[in-house]
């Protein structure tokens, strides 16, 4: 269904999800999305003795994390409270766009302070899913939602409601 270099849509994430409700949810829809486009769901390991660091020193240690797991061809999007917001109609288009241009596109959730100066510098856009804080996990589910929704906008599919 896929063309061999279809662009792949990446969620990446800081430290596994807790919450194993959330996290059976997520699943469910990561499973819904790949008959729509090629996706796949990154979930860097938790910072060892977190604990022991300073907000600082966490954001720089996950940081470096997310930037070695990224690649200079992708198109690195960090879902940021100070990004762009849409609606999941413009999200749709946005995603169509990003798909058209032949890049990987990654979208980014850090961890619970936010991104490091260094993954700001690396980004090529931020986007915001809400006005609204959410706990860093929650945003998860709620960024998977969001592109399994654009994907049934762009298939013309009865799940969004306008």
């Amino acid at each position: 269904m896929h063309s061999r270099n279809a662009m792949k849509i990446i969620l990446l994430l800081t430290g596994k999800t807790a919450d194993t409700r959330l996290a059976t949810l997520i699943d469910d829809y990561q499973q819904r999305l790949r008959h729509y486009v090629p996706f796949e769901l990154v979930v860097l390991p938790d910072i060892k003795n977190a604990k022991s660091l300073s907000q600082e020193q966490l954001k720089t240690a996950e940081g470096e994390q997310i930037l070695r797991a990224l690649t200079p061809a992708m198109d690195v999007v960090l879902l940021d409270e100070h990004g762009k917001e849409m609606r999941s109609l413009e999200f749709a288009d946005y995603l169509q766009k990003k798909m058209g241009s032949g890049r990987d596109l990654t979208l980014v959730i850090g961890g619970a302070y936010g991104f490091s100066d260094a993954v700001y510098a690396r980004a090529n856009g931020k986007l915001s899913l809400s006005q609204m804080t959410f706990s860093h996990q929650m945003i998860r589910l709620m960024a998977i939602e969001q592109i399994y929704r654009a994907m049934t906008i762009l298939r013309g599919e009865p799940y969004h409601h306008e």
